[in-house]
């Protein structure tokens, strides 16, 4: 059995992007851009949770600090993880992206529309999640462009100023993976209900047979979390 990793994590988000779009065209799009945000925001906001929890603002620092994941060794001997450099500090934060899982799955799915669609709203829509007052733009993706152009405006970071993730709140793969499956799903039957589960349930299938039941029937187990809050 495949462990969870990102490039699963970006597979569930490939498989909605092409049933929504195949069956109902420009809404199905649409749909999918509101699931990426509904799910990007949810985990800005479990972030913002756990920030408050401990007393702490909710600036940039801050949402470097409480980000939930970090590369898998599998991404990293395969020479597919996160790769980025700053290329100014102050007053804005600007970062080029030249390697990432995600760019990866997508690409070898042929679904390049796809992964810019899903990368041009992830990212900020964490952000505004976390704290709606920080500005963060993403000018381009690594799908139509030789790299990701991030910018967070205002963040006045030193230069070399680190903000390492705090490993106590980081949540493993299947949780990222499920949450990916559920807040895409919950959008997609709430705006084409009956036709919508049948996209759900397409989707579930073909995860079952290119990754097994087994990693199948973990997803279904997390059907009854609430992603909207942290634990």
């Amino acid at each position: 059995m495949v462990n969870f990793n990102e490039k699963v994590h970006a597979y569930i988000a490939a498989k909605y992007y092409v049933y929504l779009t195949e069956r109902f065209g420009d809404r199905g799009k649409r749909a999918f851009i509101h699931g990426t945000q509904y799910y990007a925001e949810q985990r800005g906001r479990r972030m913002a949770q756990r920030a408050i929890r401990d007393g702490r603002e909710l600036d940039f620092g801050t949402y470097q600090e409480y980000g939930e994941w970090v590369n898998t060794p599998y991404t990293i001997e395969n020479g597919w993880s996160n790769q980025s450099t700053v290329q100014s500090w102050s007053p804005d934060l600007e970062l080029k992206i030249t390697r990432c899982p995600w760019h990866t799955q997508f690409k070898e799915m042929g679904l390049v529309e796809a992964g810019h669609t899903y990368c041009a709203h992830l990212d900020n829509s964490i952000c505004r999640g976390f704290n709606p007052y920080i500005t963060y733009d993403v000018l381009q993706t690594l799908h139509k462009s030789d790299f990701c152009t991030h910018i967070i405006r205002n963040v006045n970071f030193a230069e070399g100023e680190k903000h390492p993730k705090k490993t106590e709140y980081l949540k493993d793969w299947d949780y990222h993976c499920a949450h990916s499956f559920y807040a895409y799903g919950e959008v997609t039957k709430a705006i084409f209900q009956a036709e919508g589960e049948d996209v759900v349930n397409q989707v579930l299938k073909d995860f079952a047979e290119d990754y097994g039941q087994e990693m199948a029937d973990i997803l279904v187990k997390f059907r009854e979390t609430n992603f909207n809050v942290c634990d």
